[in-house]
């Protein structure tokens, strides 16, 4: 079965964005300029990427309007909103857990999470997530949109492995049987 793997960014203070949905934050603290921001590995062991609407807008509008970052990768943006076709993405509005255990039935790589909040909790609550693959980034925002909110239920976790860079402090766990 295949792997699904949360890798997203958050502010030290847990946050996913800030108070305005924005993510110019998203930066190292300069200390080493010439760090990876996403270990190459992990890119390469997924072809599939799942994302909110409001990742994927901002994807779109704020980080890298001029080109699809997740080239090559198939990508799924779970949206109610009526959205035409685009080269190399697929827009749904199934339940996102339902097509996170479709996916997994299928031969491949790792499924790849890369936000929202919404969409993450969902998959958290219903235990779909095996790994989590948080980059710390070095600022407090002091508000925002959170990636952690109380969701019911306790999930145990093994640290992986940590690797730091240009002040961001990645921690990779995988969730414990």
């Amino acid at each position: 079965m295949r792997t699904v793997a949360l890798s997203l960014a958050m502010s030290l203070d847990g946050y996913l964005a800030d108070r305005n949905g924005g993510g110019d934050w998203l930066t190292g603290d300069g200390s080493d300029p010439g760090a990876e921001d996403l270990d190459p590995a992990f890119y390469q062991s997924a072809d599939t990427v799942l994302m909110g609407w409001n990742t994927y807008h901002q994807i779109m509008t704020e980080l890298s309007p001029e080109a699809w970052v997740y080239e090559g990768l198939t990508s799924y943006i779970v949206t109610h909103r009526s959205v035409p076709p685009a080269p190399g993405r697929g827009f749904t509005a199934q339940n996102p857990c339902q097509l996170v255990r479709e996916l997994r039935r299928y031969p491949g790589k790792r499924i790849w999470v890369c936000g929202g909040a919404g969409l993450s909790r969902q998959l958290m609550e219903a235990d779909l997530i095996d790994v989590y693959d948080i980059s710390l980034i070095p600022v407090l925002l002091g508000g925002g949109i959170r990636l952690f909110e109380p969701f019911g239920r306790r999930i145990s976790l093994r640290l992986e492995r940590t690797m730091t860079g240009n002040g961001i402090t990645e921690l990779v766990y995988a969730r414990r049987a």
